[in-house]
């Protein structure tokens, strides 16, 4: 956790991060990261996706910086080109794929009161329908 000696003691105190994690699909960089929120900078390479996936404590929001989104949320499918968004509620199986030749630049801002890595249930793991 990062909080300079200037700061407010009662501010929500966060942590600036570089992390970042390579997938087959791309990467995911974790730009900064607070108790209730992560906002991350999600790379998908081209013809590429993130397997359907649902979340029970979070939602995400997502902004596409680059290229285009093949989006599914719930039932709803679309297509989103730079500077268009989408909300993802909790408990609502979605993926994101990449259908173009250049890659996928998004911004991901996660936000709930639980934000750990096994809130993430895919369908063959949860006996869901397949998107």
């Amino acid at each position: 956790m990062i909080q300079n000696e200037n700061s407010n003691p009662q501010s929500p105190v966060y942590q600036s991060s570089s992390y970042s994690d390579t997938r087959y699909w791309g990467k995911v960089e974790v730009i900064e990261k607070g108790k209730n929120y992560s906002i991350n900078r999600i790379e998908i390479k081209p013809k590429q996706g993130i397997k359907p996936q649902i979340h029970y404590h979070r939602s995400e929001h997502w902004v596409i910086v680059s290229g285009t989104a093949k989006v599914t949320c719930g039932q709803e499918e679309k297509l989103l080109n730079k500077n268009q968004s989408t909300f993802v509620p909790p408990a609502t199986l979605h993926k994101v794929e990449n259908p173009g030749f250049i890659p996928l630049i998004i911004l991901e801002i996660q936000n709930g009161e639980y934000l750990g890595e096994d809130d993430i249930e895919r369908p063959l793991d949860c006996n869901l329908a397949t998107l």
